[in-house]
């Protein structure tokens, strides 16, 4: 059980990393939006590849373009907030209970 045990922190620690990295991609993104860049710069292709598929489905499920601001980033960072509280938390917590 101590294998599985440290196996399941070390997931929790790498899933809140990547979930960290991606929440600040989604920030860049929107400071990008405010200033117009440059879309054949290749950081910002390359943010936009990155972020495109799930801002696409969050615009698709909830229309909320009130006033031509659009909260798909807002809604993606509150999901992945949750997704650190709930799920790195509850994995961490039955890893320690496995240790």
């Amino acid at each position: 059980m101590f294998i599985i045990g440290n196996f399941l922190d070390a997931l929790a620690v790498v899933i809140r990393m990547v979930l960290q990295l991606y929440m600040y991609v989604i920030f860049a993104r929107v400071i990008l939006s405010w200033v117009n860049p440059d879309p054949y710069n290749p950081i910002v292709q390359f943010l936009y590849r990155i972020t495109d598929p799930l801002l696409y489905k969050v615009r698709k499920w909830i229309p909320l373009h009130g006033g031509g601001i659009d909260f798909s980033p807002m809604i993606v960072i509150l999901v992945i907030i949750f997704l650190q509280t709930f799920l790195v938390q509850t994995l961490q917590r039955l890893a320690f209970s496995l240790k």
